[in-house]
């Protein structure tokens, strides 16, 4: 039973549905958390979809190629590029300054591993360039380990106890006010990758007139990923919030 079964649970228990207002906003967020729950399902087998058909059309240069390429074109040559195990965990780690790709990316010689490749470099070139967005969501991670660690006993605690201590909850909502921080600043910082990367793929010559649709197409489902995840973390904030503004007095 995770988290949000227990404070539904409890809700019912101690009368959060009982009014016409409480269960009002009980039964929108169950709407809403169901409506968010299909777009994710669909959003996710979309990408995958793509990725696979993507992954079929053969490109001159393997996904390290067009990342080293990348990075030497915009004069970055202190970012490593390696393989990571796994399907879809590409990242860009600024920690470490390196470019880590799944082994079918790193390998494969086709578009989908070239958008992918470049758009982890997209990161790296922001990184150099001291893009904002970037700077503020590294400054942000600490925060958001640190809130993820201890933020669901203290919604827990807060939802058990928050007749008696209502500030246990508000700061259980401030850790979770983080995460979706992270997530929105997350956005921008994603769609200008993606941006830079195929500005770059058609620069360079990577991509064509009839293969970079595609890339673009794969950029594109893979952003809407987290765009579905920063609307899931807004309304389950929301749904905190609002268990504490319903709170008895």
């Amino acid at each position: 039973m995770n988290i949000l079964s227990i404070i539904a649970a409890y809700g019912q228990s101690v009368g959060y549905t009982t009014t016409s207002g409480s269960a009002g906003y009980n039964f929108t967020y169950i709407i809403l958390f169901i409506g968010i729950a299909i777009i994710s399902y669909f959003v996710q087998a979309n990408l995958k979809s793509k990725f696979e058909k993507y992954s079929k059309m053969p490109i001159g240069l393997t996904g390290r190629e067009v990342a080293e390429k990348m990075l030497r074109d915009n004069g970055i040559y202190d970012v490593k590029v390696t393989s990571t195990p796994g399907m879809l965990t590409d990242h860009y780690n600024p920690t470490n300054k390196t470019v880590n790709l799944s082994q079918g990316v790193y390998n494969s010689a086709s578009i989908a591993a070239a958008a992918v490749a470049a758009h982890e470099c997209g990161h790296a070139v922001q990184h150099a360039r001291a893009y904002a967005p970037l700077t503020m969501r590294s400054k942000l991670v600490p925060v958001v380990q640190f809130s993820s660690s201890i933020m669901s006993w203290v919604l827990l605690i807060g939802i058990l106890t928050v007749e008696a201590f209502p500030g246990i909850l508000l700061g259980g909502i401030v850790l979770f006010a983080t995460t979706t921080l992270f997530s929105f600043i997350t956005l921008p910082v994603e769609i200008d990758a993606s941006h830079r990367a195929l500005r770059w793929l058609s620069a360079a010559g990577i991509t064509n007139s009839k293969n970079h649709k595609y890339a673009e197409g794969a950029l594109r489902s893979a952003a809407y990923t987290y765009v579905v995840a920063a609307l899931s973390s807004l309304a389950t904030l929301l749904y905190y919030v609002m268990i504490y503004l319903n709170r008895r007095d």
